[in-house]
Protein backbone atom coordinates (compact mmCIF):
# COMPACT_ATOMS: atom_id res chain seq x y z
CA UNK A 1 0.00 0.00 0.00
CA UNK A 2 1.24 3.48 -0.89
CA UNK A 3 -0.27 6.86 -0.10
CA UNK A 4 0.80 10.35 -1.06
CA UNK A 5 1.78 12.53 1.85
CA UNK A 6 -0.90 15.14 1.07
CA UNK A 7 -3.59 12.43 1.33
CA UNK A 8 -2.09 11.11 4.55
CA UNK A 9 -1.97 14.61 6.04
CA UNK A 10 -5.66 15.05 5.29
CA UNK A 11 -6.60 11.70 6.84
CA UNK A 12 -4.51 12.35 9.95
CA UNK A 13 -5.53 16.02 10.20
CA UNK A 14 -1.92 17.16 10.29
CA UNK A 15 -0.31 20.30 8.94
CA UNK A 16 1.96 19.44 6.02
CA UNK A 17 5.35 21.13 5.66
CA UNK A 18 7.44 20.39 2.56
CA UNK A 19 6.95 18.27 -0.54
CA UNK A 20 3.36 17.00 -0.58
CA UNK A 21 3.60 14.40 -3.36
CA UNK A 22 6.01 12.07 -1.54
CA UNK A 23 4.82 8.45 -1.57
CA UNK A 24 4.65 6.74 1.82
CA UNK A 25 4.62 2.94 1.71
CA UNK A 26 5.07 1.97 5.33
CA UNK A 27 5.91 3.18 8.85
CA UNK A 28 9.28 2.35 10.36
CA UNK A 29 11.38 2.96 13.49
CA UNK A 30 13.87 5.77 13.11
CA UNK A 31 16.98 3.55 13.12
CA UNK A 32 15.60 1.30 10.34
CA UNK A 33 13.93 3.87 8.08
CA UNK A 34 14.54 3.91 4.35
CA UNK A 35 13.03 5.42 1.24
CA UNK A 36 9.24 5.43 1.32
CA UNK A 37 9.11 5.21 5.13
CA UNK A 38 7.30 7.51 7.54
CA UNK A 39 8.87 7.88 10.99
CA UNK A 40 7.92 9.45 14.31
CA UNK A 41 10.20 11.97 16.03
CA UNK A 42 8.95 13.39 19.31
CA UNK A 43 12.18 14.62 20.91
CA UNK A 44 14.29 17.33 19.29
CA UNK A 45 17.41 15.39 20.27
CA UNK A 46 16.45 12.76 17.66
CA UNK A 47 16.44 15.23 14.76
CA UNK A 48 20.14 14.70 13.89
CA UNK A 49 19.45 10.95 13.64
CA UNK A 50 16.48 11.73 11.38
CA UNK A 51 18.69 13.71 9.01
CA UNK A 52 21.04 10.73 8.75
CA UNK A 53 18.27 8.38 7.58
CA UNK A 54 16.69 7.92 4.16
CA UNK A 55 13.17 8.28 5.58
CA UNK A 56 10.80 10.01 3.17
CA UNK A 57 8.73 11.86 5.78
CA UNK A 58 8.33 12.41 9.49
CA UNK A 59 5.59 13.08 12.06
CA UNK A 60 6.69 15.79 14.52
CA UNK A 61 5.17 17.81 17.31
CA UNK A 62 3.96 21.36 16.65
CA UNK A 63 6.74 23.77 17.57
CA UNK A 64 9.61 21.36 16.83
CA UNK A 65 12.75 22.75 15.14
CA UNK A 66 12.59 22.61 11.34
CA UNK A 67 14.07 19.65 9.49
CA UNK A 68 14.91 18.85 5.88
CA UNK A 69 12.33 16.05 5.57
CA UNK A 70 8.69 16.63 4.58
CA UNK A 71 6.83 16.76 7.89
CA UNK A 72 3.36 16.08 9.24
CA UNK A 73 3.04 18.52 12.14
CA UNK A 74 0.52 17.93 14.92
CA UNK A 75 -0.11 18.67 18.59
CA UNK A 76 -0.41 14.92 19.29
CA UNK A 77 2.24 13.07 17.27
CA UNK A 78 1.70 9.75 19.09
CA UNK A 79 -1.98 9.71 18.21
CA UNK A 80 -1.22 10.60 14.59
CA UNK A 81 1.31 7.76 14.40
CA UNK A 82 -1.19 5.26 15.82
CA UNK A 83 -3.82 6.40 13.34
CA UNK A 84 -1.28 5.98 10.53
CA UNK A 85 -0.54 2.45 11.72
CA UNK A 86 -4.24 1.66 11.57
CA UNK A 87 -4.38 2.97 7.99
CA UNK A 88 -1.40 1.01 6.72
CA UNK A 89 -1.69 -2.23 8.68
CA UNK A 90 -5.20 -3.67 8.65
CA UNK A 91 -5.25 -7.34 9.68
CA UNK A 92 -6.23 -9.91 7.08
CA UNK A 93 -9.70 -11.23 7.77
CA UNK A 94 -10.31 -14.92 7.16
CA UNK A 95 -12.96 -16.01 4.71
CA UNK A 96 -16.37 -16.32 6.39
CA UNK A 97 -17.62 -19.84 7.00
CA UNK A 98 -16.87 -22.90 9.11
CA UNK A 99 -13.69 -24.86 8.45
CA UNK A 100 -14.44 -28.50 7.63
CA UNK A 101 -12.38 -29.75 10.57
CA UNK A 102 -14.38 -27.75 13.12
CA UNK A 103 -17.43 -28.97 15.05
CA UNK A 104 -20.45 -26.72 15.41
CA UNK A 105 -23.17 -28.36 17.47
CA UNK A 106 -26.82 -28.38 16.51
CA UNK A 107 -28.54 -25.46 18.15
CA UNK A 108 -25.57 -23.11 17.76
CA UNK A 109 -26.51 -19.92 15.93
CA UNK A 110 -23.92 -18.20 13.74
CA UNK A 111 -24.71 -14.80 12.23
CA UNK A 112 -23.67 -13.71 8.75
CA UNK A 113 -19.99 -13.43 7.89
CA UNK A 114 -18.82 -15.39 10.95
CA UNK A 115 -15.53 -17.25 10.40
CA UNK A 116 -14.69 -20.42 12.36
CA UNK A 117 -11.10 -21.63 11.98
CA UNK A 118 -9.69 -25.18 11.91
CA UNK A 119 -10.24 -27.67 14.75
CA UNK A 120 -12.53 -25.41 16.78
CA UNK A 121 -15.54 -26.53 18.79
CA UNK A 122 -18.76 -24.55 19.22
CA UNK A 123 -21.19 -26.20 21.62
CA UNK A 124 -24.98 -26.13 21.55
CA UNK A 125 -26.99 -22.99 22.37
CA UNK A 126 -24.03 -20.74 21.49
CA UNK A 127 -24.75 -17.53 19.59
CA UNK A 128 -22.05 -15.68 17.65
CA UNK A 129 -22.75 -12.21 16.26
CA UNK A 130 -22.08 -10.78 12.80
CA UNK A 131 -18.53 -10.61 11.43
CA UNK A 132 -16.97 -12.27 14.47
CA UNK A 133 -13.82 -14.35 13.94
CA UNK A 134 -13.06 -17.55 15.85
CA UNK A 135 -9.50 -18.75 15.25
CA UNK A 136 -8.05 -22.24 15.15
CA UNK A 137 -8.50 -24.62 18.11
CA UNK A 138 -10.91 -22.37 19.95
CA UNK A 139 -13.49 -23.86 22.33
CA UNK A 140 -16.78 -22.08 23.04
CA UNK A 141 -18.90 -23.69 25.74
CA UNK A 142 -22.60 -24.41 25.83
CA UNK A 143 -24.94 -21.44 26.17
CA UNK A 144 -22.29 -18.75 25.65
CA UNK A 145 -23.21 -15.56 23.80
CA UNK A 146 -20.70 -13.66 21.65
CA UNK A 147 -21.49 -10.29 20.08
CA UNK A 148 -20.60 -8.68 16.76
CA UNK A 149 -17.11 -7.99 15.39
CA UNK A 150 -15.27 -10.04 18.02
CA UNK A 151 -11.92 -11.68 17.34
CA UNK A 152 -10.76 -14.79 19.22
CA UNK A 153 -7.18 -15.77 18.42
CA UNK A 154 -6.09 -19.45 18.29
CA UNK A 155 -6.45 -21.62 21.39
CA UNK A 156 -8.84 -19.40 23.31
CA UNK A 157 -11.16 -21.26 25.68
CA UNK A 158 -14.56 -19.83 26.56
CA UNK A 159 -16.38 -21.98 29.08
CA UNK A 160 -20.13 -22.47 29.33
CA UNK A 161 -22.54 -19.61 29.92
CA UNK A 162 -20.11 -16.76 29.21
CA UNK A 163 -21.54 -13.51 27.86
CA UNK A 164 -19.30 -11.43 25.58
CA UNK A 165 -20.25 -8.08 24.06
CA UNK A 166 -19.34 -6.46 20.75
CA UNK A 167 -15.81 -5.80 19.43
CA UNK A 168 -14.15 -7.92 22.11
CA UNK A 169 -10.63 -9.20 21.37
CA UNK A 170 -9.28 -12.27 23.18
CA UNK A 171 -5.68 -13.37 22.61
CA UNK A 172 -4.27 -16.88 22.51
CA UNK A 173 -4.26 -19.04 25.60
CA UNK A 174 -6.86 -17.04 27.53
CA UNK A 175 -9.40 -19.01 29.56
CA UNK A 176 -12.68 -17.24 30.21
CA UNK A 177 -15.04 -18.82 32.74
CA UNK A 178 -12.79 -21.31 34.50
CA UNK A 179 -13.95 -22.37 37.97
CA UNK A 180 -13.39 -19.95 40.80
CA UNK A 181 -10.95 -21.10 43.48
CA UNK A 182 -13.40 -21.95 46.27
CA UNK A 183 -13.12 -24.68 48.94
CA UNK A 184 -14.55 -25.27 52.40
CA UNK A 185 -13.10 -27.56 55.08
CA UNK A 186 -15.41 -30.24 56.46
CA UNK A 187 -15.36 -31.58 60.01
CA UNK A 188 -12.29 -33.71 59.27
CA UNK A 189 -10.34 -30.81 57.73
CA UNK A 190 -10.80 -32.03 54.18
CA UNK A 191 -11.32 -29.30 51.59
CA UNK A 192 -14.64 -29.66 49.80
CA UNK A 193 -15.01 -27.96 46.42
CA UNK A 194 -17.63 -25.19 46.35
CA UNK A 195 -19.64 -25.44 43.10
CA UNK A 196 -18.94 -22.45 40.87
CA UNK A 197 -22.31 -21.93 39.19
CA UNK A 198 -22.06 -18.26 38.14
CA UNK A 199 -20.82 -16.80 34.89
CA UNK A 200 -18.46 -14.26 33.31
CA UNK A 201 -19.57 -11.12 31.47
CA UNK A 202 -17.21 -9.20 29.18
CA UNK A 203 -18.79 -5.94 28.03
CA UNK A 204 -18.22 -4.14 24.70
CA UNK A 205 -14.71 -3.19 23.52
CA UNK A 206 -12.86 -5.23 26.13
CA UNK A 207 -9.47 -6.70 25.15
CA UNK A 208 -8.02 -9.72 26.95
CA UNK A 209 -4.30 -10.54 26.63
CA UNK A 210 -2.60 -13.88 26.12
CA UNK A 211 -2.87 -16.48 28.90
CA UNK A 212 -5.25 -14.42 30.99
CA UNK A 213 -7.59 -16.37 33.29
CA UNK A 214 -10.95 -14.96 34.36
CA UNK A 215 -12.87 -17.18 36.78
CA UNK A 216 -16.62 -17.62 36.76
CA UNK A 217 -18.50 -16.40 39.81
CA UNK A 218 -19.52 -18.73 42.60
CA UNK A 219 -22.97 -17.23 42.07
CA UNK A 220 -23.87 -14.16 40.01
CA UNK A 221 -21.22 -12.84 37.65
CA UNK A 222 -17.58 -11.90 37.32
CA UNK A 223 -17.82 -8.74 35.20
CA UNK A 224 -15.31 -6.79 33.09
CA UNK A 225 -16.91 -3.51 32.06
CA UNK A 226 -16.82 -1.62 28.78
CA UNK A 227 -13.50 -0.65 27.24
CA UNK A 228 -11.23 -2.27 29.80
CA UNK A 229 -7.88 -3.63 28.57
CA UNK A 230 -6.16 -6.54 30.31
CA UNK A 231 -2.54 -7.41 29.56
CA UNK A 232 -0.99 -10.89 29.34
CA UNK A 233 -0.78 -13.30 32.28
CA UNK A 234 -3.35 -11.64 34.53
CA UNK A 235 -5.51 -13.64 36.98
CA UNK A 236 -8.97 -12.38 37.87
CA UNK A 237 -10.79 -14.42 40.49
CA UNK A 238 -14.46 -15.19 41.00
CA UNK A 239 -17.03 -12.42 41.55
CA UNK A 240 -14.57 -9.63 40.73
CA UNK A 241 -16.03 -6.51 39.11
CA UNK A 242 -13.64 -4.41 37.00
CA UNK A 243 -14.89 -0.96 35.99
CA UNK A 244 -14.98 0.71 32.58
CA UNK A 245 -11.84 1.90 30.74
CA UNK A 246 -9.54 0.30 33.30
CA UNK A 247 -6.06 -1.04 32.47
CA UNK A 248 -4.57 -4.08 34.23
CA UNK A 249 -0.95 -4.78 33.31
CA UNK A 250 0.87 -8.13 33.07
CA UNK A 251 1.30 -10.55 35.97
CA UNK A 252 -1.26 -8.82 38.18
CA UNK A 253 -3.56 -10.92 40.36
CA UNK A 254 -7.00 -9.86 41.59
CA UNK A 255 -8.51 -11.90 44.44
CA UNK A 256 -12.16 -12.81 44.76
CA UNK A 257 -15.05 -10.37 45.21
CA UNK A 258 -12.84 -7.32 44.68
CA UNK A 259 -14.46 -4.25 43.10
CA UNK A 260 -12.28 -2.05 40.88
CA UNK A 261 -13.57 1.33 39.72
CA UNK A 262 -13.58 3.06 36.35
CA UNK A 263 -10.38 4.36 34.68
CA UNK A 264 -8.13 2.55 37.16
CA UNK A 265 -4.56 1.57 36.26
CA UNK A 266 -2.97 -1.45 37.93
CA UNK A 267 0.68 -1.64 36.83
CA UNK A 268 2.69 -4.84 36.43
CA UNK A 269 2.68 -7.47 39.18
CA UNK A 270 0.11 -5.72 41.35
CA UNK A 271 -1.60 -8.00 43.86
CA UNK A 272 -5.02 -7.26 45.32
CA UNK A 273 -6.48 -9.13 48.31
CA UNK A 274 -10.09 -10.29 48.35
CA UNK A 275 -13.17 -8.19 49.15
CA UNK A 276 -11.51 -4.76 48.81
CA UNK A 277 -12.71 -1.80 46.76
CA UNK A 278 -10.51 0.40 44.59
CA UNK A 279 -12.06 3.77 43.70
CA UNK A 280 -12.34 5.43 40.30
CA UNK A 281 -9.23 6.97 38.68
CA UNK A 282 -6.78 5.22 41.01
CA UNK A 283 -3.26 4.33 39.86
CA UNK A 284 -1.42 1.50 41.63
CA UNK A 285 2.29 1.26 40.85
CA UNK A 286 4.21 -1.86 39.84
CA UNK A 287 4.61 -4.68 42.39
CA UNK A 288 2.32 -2.98 44.88
CA UNK A 289 0.15 -5.02 47.21
CA UNK A 290 -3.37 -3.70 47.86
CA UNK A 291 -4.58 -4.91 51.25
CA UNK A 292 -7.37 -2.44 52.01
CA UNK A 293 -9.83 -0.13 50.25
CA UNK A 294 -8.29 2.68 48.18
CA UNK A 295 -10.15 6.00 47.82
CA UNK A 296 -10.80 7.49 44.37
CA UNK A 297 -8.21 9.48 42.50
CA UNK A 298 -5.05 8.53 44.36
CA UNK A 299 -1.67 7.14 43.33
CA UNK A 300 -0.44 4.27 45.50
CA UNK A 301 2.88 2.43 45.76
CA UNK A 302 4.46 -0.25 47.90
CA UNK A 303 3.33 -3.33 49.75
CA UNK A 304 1.09 -2.73 51.55
CA UNK A 305 0.10 0.02 49.12
CA UNK A 306 0.20 3.53 50.58
CA UNK A 307 -0.13 7.02 49.04
CA UNK A 308 2.83 7.59 46.74
CA UNK A 309 4.27 10.55 48.67
CA UNK A 310 4.33 8.52 51.91
CA UNK A 311 6.00 5.67 50.05
CA UNK A 312 8.64 7.97 48.57
CA UNK A 313 9.38 9.42 52.02
CA UNK A 314 9.79 5.88 53.37
CA UNK A 315 12.15 4.94 50.55
CA UNK A 316 14.17 8.11 51.11
CA UNK A 317 14.43 7.28 54.82
CA UNK A 318 15.53 3.71 54.06
CA UNK A 319 18.17 4.96 51.64
CA UNK A 320 19.57 7.15 54.41
CA UNK A 321 19.91 4.25 56.87
CA UNK A 322 23.62 3.58 56.16
CA UNK A 323 24.41 7.25 56.77
CA UNK A 324 22.23 7.29 59.89
CA UNK A 325 23.93 4.14 61.25
CA UNK A 326 27.36 5.62 60.60
CA UNK A 327 26.39 8.82 62.41
CA UNK A 328 24.94 6.79 65.28
CA UNK A 329 28.17 4.84 65.66
CA UNK A 330 30.17 8.09 65.84
CA UNK A 331 27.78 9.45 68.47
CA UNK A 332 28.06 6.24 70.49
CA UNK A 333 31.86 6.34 70.31
CA UNK A 334 31.90 10.00 71.33
CA UNK A 335 29.50 9.32 74.18
CA UNK A 336 31.60 6.40 75.40
CA UNK A 337 34.70 8.64 75.31
CA UNK A 338 32.95 11.40 77.27
CA UNK A 339 31.63 8.92 79.84
CA UNK A 340 35.14 7.46 80.23
CA UNK A 341 36.67 10.88 80.76
CA UNK A 342 33.97 11.82 83.28
CA UNK A 343 34.55 8.59 85.19
CA UNK A 344 38.29 9.24 85.37
CA UNK A 345 37.69 12.76 86.70
CA UNK A 346 35.38 11.41 89.40
CA UNK A 347 37.92 8.83 90.46
CA UNK A 348 40.72 11.44 90.55
CA UNK A 349 38.66 13.83 92.66
CA UNK A 350 37.95 11.24 95.44
CA UNK A 351 40.40 11.66 98.49
CA UNK A 352 42.22 8.55 99.80
CA UNK A 353 40.98 6.87 102.98
CA UNK A 354 44.10 7.92 104.99
CA UNK A 355 43.84 11.55 103.90
CA UNK A 356 40.21 11.70 104.88
CA UNK A 357 41.05 10.29 108.30
CA UNK A 358 43.63 13.00 108.89
CA UNK A 359 46.67 10.68 108.59
CA UNK A 360 48.47 8.80 111.44
CA UNK A 361 47.69 9.92 115.08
Amino acid sequence: MAMQLRELAEKLRCRLVGNDDVDVRRLAPLHEAGEGDLVLVVNARDLPALEATRASAVIVREGSPPCSKPALVTNDPYLAFVQALRLFYTPDRPTPGVHPSSIVAEGARLAEDVAIGPLSVVETDVTIGPRSIVGAQVYIGRGSHIGADCWFYPQVMVREGVEIGDRVIIHSGAVIGSDGFGYLKDGQGVRIKIPQVGRVILEDDVEIGANVTIDRATMGATRIKRGTKIDNLVQIAHNVVVGADTVIVALSGISGSTKIGDRVTLAGQVGVVDHVEIGDDVTVGAQAGVSKNLPPGGVFLGSPAVPHLAFKRSVAAVNRLPQILSTLKRIEARLASLEGAASERREGAQPSQSASDGGPQ
